[in-house]
């Protein structure tokens, strides 16, 4: 566990002895220049009647020094600073966040009326509002909200509400409001939050916890819910009496001790935030809402003092660093996603896609339920089969296997019950999948398995166990029966699982989740040397999962499940292995069908398998099944969409 979360949960439980105050160091937008602020009362905010006042993007105003604004009596505004009003959607509104999207402003704001959070497109240079878009009304009392836009384009809307509750919506994609707003997740937020706001480059949500502190949560769609502290209550952070309202830009954060009229100022650095200056409002007894804009001269700023009603404007002559970023990586669409499986929690696990023979449109694919058994689902993510035959970790297939005189394909999965292989039978003109048998196993925790056909003939199972053992077995029918020979054992020095064999060039590939992914001779009397193909690093992020094989006819791909940071790597499946990529399963607004993370296994086929599968499909494992969230599922991808995105043959 983190040690700044560790010591904030315990500051949480007033049990929070020992813990290291938040560290404060200078940074800025002069490194010879100390943060200073100036306010003064802004004349024209009583023409405005407004408490929450933003500023208009620079890009969007042409020079003009335009705002919006919430207001109670007179609905969502637009006017200049002067005051003057230059458009208005009536209603009675409180709180505001806003995005630019395109040569417009998408506006959200709560509709105190009828308790909906609302967005609203705003024509700034036509000084005309859009037709508002409304969220269900909700079972709690939303306090607060803010806008979030992620690296492909989707504006999404995080609310704030009692008790710990929080909610992000898909609302836009690209310039455009949806026709209709979509839950995509549920978070666990503090119960007293009240402000949050998104760092759209950083992908963070900054959400106040009055009488504790300030957190930072992933803001991802696809991310796990986890938080780190950005400031504290003293004695444990700089924090006198409260937090209160925030401000994010790139690099940093602003927020105010309304308790102690203070503004407070952080730099992010790494996963911290460094305390650069808290700066005193020694005109302002109570700062509540707060905006801010860059200029030349650093930071434009709005505060409204709660006390007496009045709205300050001004001048900070500072502004954080910004952070370097990781890389924004190549995005794909689901177009189908499979029936979530039948148990909950970290369930669902490999899938392998088997093609039928005459009839391609009916092929399945099969997926693990590591609660479960077996499932088999249509191309359009129905299910049509479920074998409980136990705790079925990985599966593979293979086509023409000769059983009891009678062609067949066969399935095989790594059976964590009895640390076997479970067999199974697929008839070739139904797809019906039935038992077959089960080949003990050595192996004290069995965990991956794939198949291989040799030139020579036969086919071969390789099983592994979380030990590092790989055990290669000769499957053959002896007397309708498929019984499994061992025929050689190799080890890596830690945990694997994924292993995918390229019949063509007689060779393994297999994963060793911290290390990466390695070659080996596949063939049973083969040198069992491994040659590194890649390692774990600023590509390859463990645990290296699922690894499957994409095979053209002059062109080979290996595609690699990075689940460290939710992304498939690509890389030629023939030596010297060149890198072609990495990309991420993002959502589907238009379908909704949500993105995929934390993959375990996935699979790749190159046959053509009819429209949109005229190129093959990509089969990814989801392990946060979202938008709505359930338990977990398989998302199918076109690989003319990957192909596509990654430029390639």
């Amino acid at each position: 566990m983190n040690s700044l979360f560790s010591c904030s949960l315990l500051f949480a439980a007033l049990t929070m002895a020992g813990c290291e105050r938040i560290p404060t160091q200078t940074a800025g937008f002069s490194p010879n220049v100390s943060p200073s602020v100036s306010l003064s009362p802004w004349d024209a905010a009583s023409r405005v009647e407004a408490e929450d006042v933003r500023f208009v993007p620079a890009e969007l105003t042409a020079g003009a020094d335009l705002r919006i604004a919430a207001s109670e009596r007179r609905g969502l505004l637009l006017f200049n600073d002067k005051g003057d009003e230059l458009a208005r959607l009536p209603g009675n509104y409180s709180t505001l966040d806003s995005r630019a999207a395109g040569e417009s402003l998408i506006v959200a704001s709560i509709n105190n009326t009828t308790q909906q959070a609302t967005l609203a497109g705003l024509d700034v240079s036509g000084r005309e509002w859009g037709r508002p878009l409304l969220l269900p009304a909700q079972d709690y009392a939303v306090a607060g909200l803010c806008l979030y836009r992620d690296e492909a384009s989707n504006l999404f809307l995080f609310l704030v509400g009692e008790e710990g509750r929080g909610e992000q919506w898909l609302v836009g994609t690209g310039s455009r409001l949806n026709a209709s707003a979509e839950r995509v997740r549920r978070l666990p937020l503090p119960p007293q939050a009240e402000y949050c706001q998104a760092d759209d480059s950083a992908n963070l949500l900054f959400v106040n916890e009055e009488n504790v502190g300030l957190w930072a949560y992933p803001a991802h769609p696809e991310a796990d819910v986890s938080r780190l502290p950005v400031d504290m209550r003293a004695p444990f952070g700089s924090l006198k009496a409260s937090a209160g309202a925030m401000a994010s830009v790139p690099g940093g954060l602003l927020a105010l001790d309304h308790d102690a009229s203070e503004l407070h100022l952080y730099q992010q650095q790494d996963e911290r935030w460094l305390s650069v200056a808290s700066l005193a409002l020694p005109d302002l007894q109570a700062p509540e809402r707060l905006a801010v804009k860059p200029n030349a001269d650093g930071l434009q700023v709005l505060v409204h003092d709660d006390a007496s009603g009045q709205v300050y404007q001004g001048q900070l002559n500072w502004q954080p660093k910004p952070v370097s970023t990781t890389p924004v990586l190549a995005s794909v669409a689901a177009l189908r996603q499979t029936e979530p499986v039948g148990r909950q929690g970290d369930a669902a696990d490999d899938p392998a896609i088997w093609v039928h023979p005459t009839q391609p449109s009916l092929s399945r694919v099969l997926g693990t339920n590591k609660k479960q058994g077996l499932l088999a689902y249509d191309l359009n993510g129905k299910l049509l089969q479920e074998l409980p035959v136990g705790r079925l970790n990985n599966v593979d297939v293979r086509a023409n296997f000769n059983l009891a005189g009678r062609m067949i394909d066969l399935a095989v999965a790594s059976n964590r019950d009895n640390n076997s292989i479970s067999l199974f039978a697929i008839d070739r003109a139904s797809g019906k999948i039935t038992e077959a048998g089960e080949i003990p196993t050595p192996l004290y925790e069995i965990y991956g398995i794939c198949l291989f056909k040799p030139d020579t003939g036969g086919l071969y199972a390789f099983a592994n166990g979380k030990d590092g053992s790989f055990l290669q077995y000769r499957l053959k029918d002896v007397s309708g029966k498929i019984e499994g020979a061992l025929v050689r054992r190799f080890a890596v020095a830690s945990q694997p699982e994924g292993c995918v064999a390229d019949d063509r060039q007689q060779v393994l590939f297999l994963g060793e989740e911290d290390v990466g992914v390695w070659a080996v001779d596949a063939r049973a009397d083969g040198a069992t040397e491994l040659t590194s193909v890649l390692a774990v690093g600023d590509l390859l992020k463990a645990d290296v999962e699922g690894i499957a094989l994409y095979q053209a006819d002059d062109q080979g791909y290996l595609v690699i499940s990075s689940q460290g940071n939710d992304s498939y790597v690509v890389l030629d499946s023939a030596a010297p292995y060149a890198i072609r990529g990495a990309l991420r399963v993002g959502l589907n607004g238009a379908l909704g069908i949500d993105g995929a993370s934390e993959t375990d296994g996935l699979e790749v086929t190159s046959a053509n398998l009819g429209s949109p599968w005229a190129r093959g499909m990509l089969v990814v494992q989801d392990g946060r099944k979202r938008m709505p969230e359930t338990t977990q599922n398989f998302k199918f991808v076109p690989w003319s969409e990957v192909a596509k995105a990654l430029q390639l043959q």
